[in-house]
């Protein structure tokens, strides 16, 4: 029975410089994961690669490197996925306050305006019915406060359209966060099919290659 013969010291040496190039080139990789994680920069084969110092075949072919990859990919691409809807939340609750905010504003100005006028009108009828019995100063003091009340009607007025103006504007930002919403889920899930697909189609590659 024939036994394999042991390498040679030639073949086990360059065995183990294969080996510790490969550890220095994953450990590469490993920590530009992790600087692209803390940079909050986008992970891709590409970057890493360029990152890493190392080949995209390399990143491709060796497990680890491209385990660590792969799952790195899919945490960024998850944690995009929260920030995003995490903003678009708090953009969307701060449009939803204000729009609350103005409605309330708008119903306060209009119950003031139907106050003044209704005042309006009870000073007119007083002034109708009791001119002749009233003195100049007190019909003048009558006159400036109906005056100055048709005034309070006329800012109010104006700011009332102020506020309908300012409530159409924040409904008009509602729909338009809501089409943002759904376009940033869309540009993300085709983002990483469009990876995933690449990454595999790559490996396919590689496997037909080594066959």
């Amino acid at each position: 029975m024939t036994t394999a013969a042991a390498p040679g010291p030639r073949t086990a040496a360059a065995q183990a410089a294969r080996r510790r190039k490969t550890e220095t080139a994953l450990q590469r990789v490993h920590q530009a994961i992790a600087r692209l994680r803390r940079e909050k920069a986008r992970i891709s084969v590409a970057a890493v690669a360029r990152r890493a110092d190392v080949s995209r075949t390399f990143l491709y072919d060796n497990p680890e490197a491209r385990t660590s990859v792969d799952t790195a990919m899919a945490e960024a691409g998850e944690r995009r996925s929260q920030t995003l809807a995490a903003l678009d939340s708090e953009r969307e609750a701060t449009w939803r306050e204000r729009a609350l905010n103005a409605e309330e504003a708008l119903k306060a100005a209009q119950a003031e305006i139907l106050t003044q006028r209704t005042r309006i009108g009870e000073l007119l009828g007083q002034i109708r019915d009791l001119q002749a019995e009233w003195t100049e100063e007190a019909l003048q003091r009558i006159t400036t406060e109906n005056t100055t009340l048709k005034q309070r009607v006329r800012q109010l007025t104006a700011e009332n359209r102020t506020l309908d103006e300012r409530l159409k504007a924040a409904r008009s930002n509602l729909r338009f966060q809501d089409r943002r919403i759904a376009d940033l889920e869309a540009r993300i899930l085709d983002s990483t099919t469009e990876e995933a697909a690449a990454t595999a189609a790559h490996a396919r590659a590689h496997r037909k290659e080594g066959n």
